[in-house]
């Protein structure tokens, strides 16, 4: 016999393994930007090949001290500019090695 509390963590299980879902990277990217600043976390490869977790959020802008614009655009190198919440840094991330995306409460596993 099932008692309460143990039905109780088989309902919260099999509502966790529900809102893991797997997308690609395009709808990753779609997902960030449409998140309208609100806090998210990334699990990405680092150019070094370790890997990151980045809780992070879109919508605030970067200002150059000197002035400057970047001299590559990052929509042709399928990067994107994120404000790092625990560093409180800019970041750039590569969508290329991005491994999970965790948003709106639910986490993305990314083919």
């Amino acid at each position: 016999m099932i008692t309460d509390k143990e039905l109780i963590k088989i309902i919260i299980k099999e509502r966790k393994q529900k809102q893991i879902k797997t997308i690609n990277k395009t709808k990753a990217k779609q997902l960030i930007k449409e998140s309208n600043g609100l806090i998210f976390s990334t699990t990405f490869v680092k150019k070094d090949n370790t890997i990151r977790t980045l809780t992070s959020r879109t919508g605030k802008h970067y200002k150059s001290k000197t002035g400057r614009k970047a001299p590559y655009k990052t929509e042709n190198y399928n990067l994107m500019h994120l404000y790092d919440m625990r560093i409180k840094a800019f970041r750039m991330l590569n969508l290329n090695t991005l491994l999970t995306l965790n948003i709106n409460k639910t986490k993305y596993i990314i083919q």
